[in-house]
């Protein structure tokens, strides 16, 4: 199967999709919102604001940074940061396996050389990447 969806969860407070849980997932893989931010092909100024952004929708803060020093500081995510993480992929793989008869029954009816064009697979507007869950 070609066809596939992605999550996007829409609040008042904020929005959280792909992006931001793409950007958590390198932040905690890489430990620096710069190297997460260079991983993802978008500009630390980016990453940061949504960093702020993630960590003032959520009661509590979903990452963590430490200033420079002796330690040479580092960021990563807390605790309720990486139980963020597991849920939205959970929610993701539980909708993929509810939706699987109808993604089957989309790949059926497009046409090959369709599926294959850029944005082929929306008629809404067009991601632009990580950066792209941001109301």
């Amino acid at each position: 199967m070609t066809t596939d969806i992605r999550l996007r969860f829409l609040h008042p407070s904020g929005a959280i999709g792909p992006g931001k849980v793409s950007l958590l997932e390198e932040i905690d893989r890489t430990g620096s919102i710069s190297a997460a931010a260079r991983a993802l092909g978008m500009s630390f100024r980016r990453a940061w604001f949504l960093v702020e952004t993630m960590n003032s929708a959520f009661r509590e803060p979903v990452v963590r940074t430490n200033v420079g020093g002796r330690e040479g500081g580092g960021t990563g995510l807390t605790a309720f940061g990486q139980e963020v993480i597991a849920r939205y992929r959970r929610m993701e793989e539980e909708a993929r396996r509810a939706a699987a008869p109808h993604l089957a029954w989309l790949d059926e009816a497009l046409k090959p050389e369709a599926a294959s064009e850029k944005g082929a697979e929306s008629n809404g507007p067009k991601s632009n990447g990580p950066e792209s869950d941001d109301p």
